[in-house]
């Protein structure tokens, strides 16, 4: 997660499973959780997350700063873990990569950073194709410094390895012949570090219209806890409530339905001084009325140092996070009608 740098115009923007019905508030909405959801939300694994992330968040991979030799190979990790799942790219590319300029990047403030990319895989819907339902997390972090490798393996490792293993399970699911009525697109962004680049390139150029986006889950740091929480099974929530009256409705039901973890909303506060809900990739969907909810777990004492590393993960914790960040974008792409957007 990039540090706090909050831009004036900023300020002003926002002042077992079963059968179960998710109230939105004006219907009673049944969210079939059969066996194809069960076998896949059963293949959100804390041993496959942490051997995924023992690999993202090595030394090898050299602090993912954005653009680097060591953040590419982080790249290409990812894309093979997607081809070795038969999970491909958004039929408008030519490959997994959305290149972002450095000149975009430069513009914005980013110095002299080289290009880099944004990496998309995809699911297509099977009744709803059109709607899209994006899962993301940025794959970069702060490089090495001093030659001392900031391996990151908390911001983002923890997020980029969630969204690989929710669609193994996605996938699964297809499989077995359930494939989500929505597309799903697994987002993994550039750049979040230096000025949430990647998801700015990516809302000003868009694969899909941004009109046809339903929400947005964006995952920035969810392996550990913070000293506020130590010890506890809880997640931050931000911004659910912000754009539609549904979407915290629906996160809340699949929470309960799975770990029924505590959901904190703390950050949801505008007043919070460290105003969260701009600092993450999730801002760029939100700033154009696409609702998002952004699942993170805390500010703590290993946070842009050099010992975020993969030992310190909770990984049964990074688990059940997982697991409900799956169960939410299920809900969302299988449910009869899109969520609305009613909030200002």
């Amino acid at each position: 997660m990039r540090k706090l740098l909050i831009p004036l115009f900023a300020m002003a923007v926002l002042t077992g499973c079963k059968t179960a019905n998710i109230s939105d508030g004006n219907t009673s909405v049944p969210i079939n959780h059969d066996k194809a959801f069960s076998a896949a939300y059963k293949m959100i694994k804390a041993d496959d997350l942490k051997k995924n992330l023992y690999v993202i968040a090595s030394d090898a991979m050299e602090g993912r700063d954005t653009g680097s030799p060591g953040q590419k190979k982080a790249g290409e990790y990812i894309i093979d873990y997607y081809k070795s799942l038969g999970i491909s790219h958004p039929k408008a590319l030519n490959s997994f990569y959305q290149k972002v300029p450095s000149e975009f990047m430069k513009k914005r403030g980013g110095g002299n950073l080289p290009d880099s990319e944004n990496i998309l895989a995809f699911i297509e819907g099977s009744e709803k194709p059109e709607e899209i339902v994006v899962i993301s997390a940025h794959y970069d972090h702060v490089g090495t410094k001093n030659g001392v490798v900031y391996n990151g393996a908390d911001d983002d490792g923890s997020g980029t390895v969630a969204v690989m293993e929710i669609a193994k399970a996605f996938q699964q699911a297809k499989k077995a012949g359930k494939s989500p009525k929505r597309s799903i697109l697994f987002l993994h962004v550039t750049g979040e570090e230096h000025g949430l680049f990647g998801s700015e390139y990516y809302s000003e150029n868009p694969v899909f219209p941004l009109a046809n986006t339903v929400v947005d889950l964006n995952i920035d740091m969810i392996g550990r806890d913070d000293p506020a929480n130590r010890g506890k099974q809880y997640v931050y929530v931000i911004g659910s409530d912000m754009l539609s009256s549904q979407l915290k409705v629906i996160n809340e039901a699949a929470n309960k339905r799975t770990n029924n973890l505590e959901l904190n909303y703390k950050y949801d506060d505008l007043n919070d001084p460290q105003q969260l809900y701009y600092r993450s990739d999730h801002y760029n969907f939100a700033k154009h009325n696409i609702p998002v909810a952004f699942f993170f777990d805390g500010i703590h004492e290993d946070y842009h140092k050099p010992t975020d590393d993969p030992e310190k993960i909770d990984y049964p914790l990074l688990e059940k996070r997982t697991q409900l960040i799956f169960t939410t974008a299920w809900d969302i792409a299988n449910r009869v009608d899109r969520i609305v957007v009613d909030k200002k």
